[in-house]
């Protein structure tokens, strides 16, 4: 069958903002009450310290995409230094972590939107949004970059809008219900770390969820204008990012809001925007989190379509997956991951919520195994290809000791999550998946060995 290639229809600006996107999480607007509760200012320390580990990881990934303009994904660079087995489960593994933060998004986005139309029943919104959604990836990755811009920039606009209200907030002594508000707010009730070590471990098991989806910017490699330039842009950009929308944002939040008087079950940024008078407030933030949720399933529908794309391309799924239209969309495989997907939303009614729960922690462990792979597959790239590696200009810093950093720390986020009850369970779940995965792949093998005998 004759290789067709993607088209590089991706902007600058569409892979900044998906970078921006990327690091900015649902969890931030809705989830970060609960973080603030269980950790207290401790909290920013846990996002610096995620934050660095993240960047290395993304300057491995941009390193090694860029060693080869051949690479459409990750899994192409898997293939080539830990062989066609580790492509295989990798691959699959990715797609997997995709759809199950799709089947919780496409969901969110019903959930969100009845606070306006509380009558309307919870899926139809949902399935509205995915047919949407599949329409415009369809048409031209172009449109895909112009809908992630946009959304992202939502997000952008309204984490800006926290900060520089807050900032006014605090310089004028604005006094809320809990007293004025001041940065003296985020040492003053307890020190840094009111809830001990404990609570400050605890608090990465949150933080890495948030940070779920930021090495999408590796995906766009094989359909991005000038990636040689855009891609150690956007990669390089990510410090700025995280010290900018979470650390600046909470940081914001916990010095107008003593972090004791944060409520866990409400959006901070409801709290803060409501303190101010917006009367629209909740309706803000709830429009701010269904675009994001929107967001999420977007780029779920992109990764998951470019995975199979590139999965086929290697014969580890069916070859139709690799088949283009004429927009070089690989169509087939997105019709596949949306027809997954919509599955999910009706399984979800089915399954009682804990079994939901467990999928989305799952989908969590098996996000960290990505990285580990990225990471090793980095190592071993710099040990067999010395030369190519000289040559590059963009290097991950401090090699080798920065992928043994970044692999103790993926270590000691799964330790952690063993210490949660409710994450627990995934890790001894999670190698159920490896297994079947391994076990479809060996039998593939011998299916093939024996078809050519």
């Amino acid at each position: 069958m004759q290789q067709e290639t993607l088209t590089r229809g991706l902007k600058n600006r569409h892979v900044q903002l998906m970078a921006i996107g990327g690091a900015i999480g649902t969890g931030l607007f809705l989830g970060a009450g609960k973080t603030i509760q269980l950790t207290g200012p401790s909290i920013l320390l846990a996002y610096i310290i995620t934050g660095v580990v993240l960047f290395l990881i993304m300057r491995a990934l941009g390193e090694l995409l860029l060693s080869n303009l051949q690479y459409h994904s990750f899994v192409d660079f898997v293939r080539d230094y830990l062989g066609n087995m580790a492509a295989f489960i990798t691959g699959w593994t990715y797609w997997f972590c995709w759809i199950s933060i799709a089947m919780a998004d496409i969901t969110a986005v019903g959930l969100y939107t009845q606070f306006w139309f509380p009558n309307v029943p919870q899926w139809m919104p949902g399935l509205i949004a995915l047919v949407i959604l599949l329409i415009m990836n369809l048409a031209t990755v172009k449109l895909f970059g112009e809908m992630e811009f946009w959304f992202a920039l939502i997000k952008v606009v309204a984490i800006l809008a926290l900060i520089i209200v807050g900032l006014y907030m605090i310089f004028k002594g604005f006094t809320t219900d809990q007293g004025p508000a001041s940065f003296t707010n985020l040492w003053s009730h307890g020190g840094w770390f009111p809830n001990g070590l404990h609570g400050f471990i605890i608090s990465f098991q949150m933080v890495v969820f948030a940070f779920v989806g930021m090495e999408l910017v590796g995906l766009t490699a094989g359909e991005t204008e000038n990636p040689e330039k855009v891609i150690p842009r956007a990669i390089n950009q990510i410090p700025i990012r995280v010290l900018l929308f979470y650390v600046g944002a909470l940081l914001i939040i916990m010095s107008i809001y003593p972090w004791v008087a944060i409520v866990p079950t409400e959006s901070p940024f409801v709290q803060v925007f409501a303190a101010v008078g917006i009367a629209a407030a909740a309706g803000i933030v709830n429009f701010v989190v269904l675009t994001s949720a929107a967001s999420a399933c977007n780029s779920a529908i992109f990764s998951t379509s470019r995975m199979v794309f590139s999965m086929a391309k290697d014969h580890n799924a069916p070859e139709s997956f690799a088949r283009l239209n004429k927009r070089k969309v690989p169509s087939n495989a997105l019709f596949f991951s949306t027809i997954v997907i919509l599955i999910a939303i009706v399984l979800n009614y089915i399954m009682p919520e804990g079994v939901f729960t467990l999928i989305t922690s799952v989908s969590t462990v098996c996000f960290i195994f990505v990285w580990g792979i990225m990471v090793i597959c980095h190592l071993r790239y710099r040990r067999t290809q010395p030369e190519l590696a000289s040559s590059s200009r963009f290097k991950l810093p401090l090699y080798p000791f920065s992928n043994y950093l970044i692999l103790a720390f993926l270590a000691f986020v799964l330790v952690v999550l063993a210490l949660a009850e409710d994450t627990r369970v995934a890790l001894f779940v999670t190698p159920v998946w490896f297994i079947l995965v391994a076990g479809i792949y060996l039998l593939k093998k011998k299916n093939l060995s024996n078809n050519r005998q």
